[in-house]
């Protein structure tokens, strides 16, 4: 049994179209898993390769697999199933199988409009994916296998869910040498991971409730973390595999503020010569782990900042406020903290004119670095996409693959073509007030990370200007 995988390119212009390709942890997590299990298994990242459609098909008649499983997201479905109509028209034999996020919110949808799949592996696909090739390879009834969804004699049967992991630490470490390929970091275009770079998972799931976000449904509400002792096994080992910058993928990596002190100062007491990056919540931070975490290699941190308005983020059930916000990146900046983003999503349903200005305008205040903005969209699996559907804005039928921006389709909201607008006139002057160029140079100059930022773009600055001029980012 062979069971291989594909990480499908994402196709400009999509909703969640996200400039960076970083490496396909959860395809990895199965593979390992599987490998464990003595099943053979390869893996392809169409993005990080730069393979064209022919050259993935190639790929797959050379593999020649039993299985074939595609990690698709709402921004890289339409070419998952373009990849899975070539495979089915060259070997109808071989069994296509899509996972993540798209295809665990959309499972029925997606079988009953694309026959050239076969089985929807929903939520978290390393036990299931190993339950389904076995059961594959016994020729067994797939309805004893719990988490899929699939086609049997023209019925869509969707099995009980698979109970969650509990104890992440189980799990075999990704194999990075996987895909045969090397990653890095863009931020609007400019790499910002200058030396070898890859991503690390400390913890799954969100139990928080942002409208705009799906991961709360994907993981039903829970936070998983994995050990510190845990954690330092896999950084020790990367560290040894010669990677210098690493970047949490975590929704919540500080979360448990003890756990991510106690991670921080098992680095510095072994001396983890690694550069990394985090996100956080603005809420859930202080100086203390700020500090900590400066002085383990963290350089940079990413706080979801959404709005200055009080109204909307609590539209958003953000469960934050403004002051919130100026005080976390204010901590952050006095801990040390070498390059701070704030998200902003503009774009509600009924957020007026002043109500976008005063975010855009609250972004310029803040001492951030990198202000990324949004404008607001919706996909199944979210509140927004619920609430747009309750009030009859959407067709679920016609938008599901897609997404939606909601200024798009809400009556009462700013048009998309000005908030772009505001967003390119907001981007061009935060980026040339003289205060902020004068005081950006001088964290440059005593920055060696942010010198070898700017040694490592120069080559690349027209393209990087073409992106900071297009600003605008998906919701």
């Amino acid at each position: 049994m062979k069971f291989s995988f594909i990480n499908p390119s994402q196709t400009p212009g999509n909703l969640d179209m996200c400039s960076k390709a970083w490496p396909p942890l959860g395809m990895l997590y199965i593979a390992g898993v599987l490998k464990q299990e003595a099943i053979e298994v390869s893996a392809l990242d169409q993005t990080a390769r730069g393979f064209s459609e022919e050259q993935v098909l190639g790929w797959v008649k050379k593999e020649d697999p039993d299985i074939l499983g595609f990690s698709v997201l709402q921004s890289s479905a339409k070419e998952a199933l373009r990849l899975a109509e070539l495979v089915k028209a060259w070997n109808l034999n071989i069994t296509i199988v899509m996972g993540n996020y798209h295809a665990t919110l959309n499972d029925v949808r997606i079988l009953k409009k694309y026959p050239c799949v076969d089985v929807i592996v929903r939520g978290e696909g390393e036990y299931t994916s190993l339950n389904l090739a076995k059961c594959l390879e016994k020729g067994q009834d797939l309805g004893e296998v719990k988490g899929i969804t699939f086609r049997d004699k023209g019925d869509i049967v969707s099995t009980p869910d698979r109970p969650l992991i509990k104890n992440i630490d189980e799990l075999p470490f990704p194999d990075r040498n996987l895909t045969n390929a090397e990653y890095t970091s863009t931020v609007f275009g400019v790499k910002v991971a200058t030396k070898r770079f890859t991503t690390v998972l400390s913890s799954r799931g969100c139990s928080f409730q942002c409208s705009f976000c799906g991961c709360r449904k994907f993981a039903r509400g829970v936070w998983r973390p994995r050990s510190v002792e845990n954690i330092m096994e896999e950084l020790e080992m990367l560290q040894s595999e010669g990677y210098e910058e690493i970047l949490f993928v975590d929704d919540n990596f500080t979360l448990n503020k003890k756990r991510a002190r106690k991670l921080c100062q098992e680095m510095r007491k072994e001396r983890l010569n690694l550069r990394w990056f985090c996100d956080s919540r603005v809420d859930n931070c202080d100086y203390d782990m700020l500090r900590d975490m400066v002085k383990a290699g963290c350089n940079g941190v990413y706080f979801g900042i959404e709005s200055a308005n009080q109204r909307i983020l609590d539209y958003y059930k953000k469960g934050i406020t403004p002051d919130k916000s100026a005080d976390a990146v204010h901590k952050a900046r006095k801990a040390g903290v070498g390059i701070i983003v704030g998200s902003f999503i503009v774009g509600a349903p009924d957020e007026t004119r002043s109500e976008i200005e005063n975010t855009l305008n609250f972004a310029q205040k803040l001492d951030i670095d990198v202000p990324s903005i949004s404008i607001l969209g919706a996909i199944p699996g979210t509140r927004v996409w619920n609430d747009l559907l309750n009030k009859g804005l959407i067709n679920e039928d016609e938008c599901w693959e897609t997404g939606v921006f909601v200024p798009n389709v809400s009556p009462n909201t700013v048009s998309f073509d000005q908030i772009r607008s505001a967003i390119y006139d907001h981007f061009r002057e935060f980026y040339l007030r003289p205060k902020l160029l004068l005081k950006e140079t001088l964290r440059t100059l005593k920055s060696s990370y942010r010198i070898a930022v700017v040694l490592a773009n120069l080559p690349r600055i027209d393209a990087i200007a073409r992106e900071l001029r297009r600003g605008v980012k998906y919701g």
